[in-house]
């Protein structure tokens, strides 16, 4: 059995906001482009529930379809993109660590020809993303 090239990296970020307050942003599936400047548009084709798909157009490039592969309430949630043999998967996590901070992880897996070339430029973006959405919902809670 030939290995297929591997990609992986994460990033971690706290805050103040809760499980909860973080959860909410994720769900609002159509709101991720008011946080997130790497998402000119989005839909949700269905519940934010896993096996539901969705469009995503990043500025400037054609849109991809990816689908929910993993959703769990206030802890997780991981949507994988398919590009040729190319598979993307995504981890969003959230961990509580005290009764006042919580983690937010952000994780890449990338396997296929080109995981190397993709990996680094989707997770790019990953610090200003996660400054961004700490920081819509910690002003929530304003």
């Amino acid at each position: 059995m030939n290995a297929r090239p591997v990609w992986r990296t994460q990033l971690d970020i706290e805050t103040a906001a809760s499980p909860e307050e973080i959860w909410a942003l994720f769900q609002d599936v159509p709101g991720w482009t008011r946080w997130n400047a790497g998402i000119e548009s989005i839909a949700l084709e269905g519940p934010f529930t896993a096996g539901t798909s969705f469009v995503m157009k990043p500025p400037g490039e054609a849109a991809l379809r990816s689908v929910l592969t993993e959703v769990r309430e206030n802890e997780c949630f991981v949507d994988e993109t398919r590009v040729g043999d190319l598979v993307i998967a995504v981890a969003h996590r959230i961990e509580r660590l005290d009764s006042s901070r919580t983690r937010i992880t952000y994780a890449v897996d990338a396997q296929g020809e080109g995981a190397a070339e993709i990996g680094p430029m989707i997770s790019a973006d990953f610090p200003a993303v996660l400054a961004a959405l700490v920081a819509a919902a910690e002003g929530k809670r304003s």
